[in-house]
């Protein structure tokens, strides 16, 4: 009668268990699945270092022309403005 008593306990611990391995197991896939196929390949060699001695371009050339850095200059400098103006007839 005992045996029966802990018999009738423990089914519905063991089905539990049972239903959550099946269903964590039904999660787990492949890695190599969710990568996509124009992906790069690692390289083979894993202890590489970058190359430190590849410098940037030389930051003396000017990115953007004097002209046009000029205009976008007073373009910000009369946003500026304007905003100031607008918050104190705001307050």
């Amino acid at each position: 009668m005992l045996a029966l008593r802990d018999l009738q306990k423990s089914l519905p611990i063991c089905g539990a268990l049972l239903t959550m391995a099946l269903a964590l197991g039904g999660c787990s896939s492949q890695l190599a699945d969710y990568t996509p196929t124009d992906a790069q390949a690692h390289p083979r060699e894993p202890g590489t270092y970058l190359p430190v001695h590849d410098l940037p371009p030389d930051r003396d050339q000017a990115i953007i022309p004097p002209d046009q850095r000029a205009k976008i200059e007073a373009e910000l400098a009369a946003a500026r403005d304007r905003q100031s103006v607008a918050a104190k007839d705001a307050k």
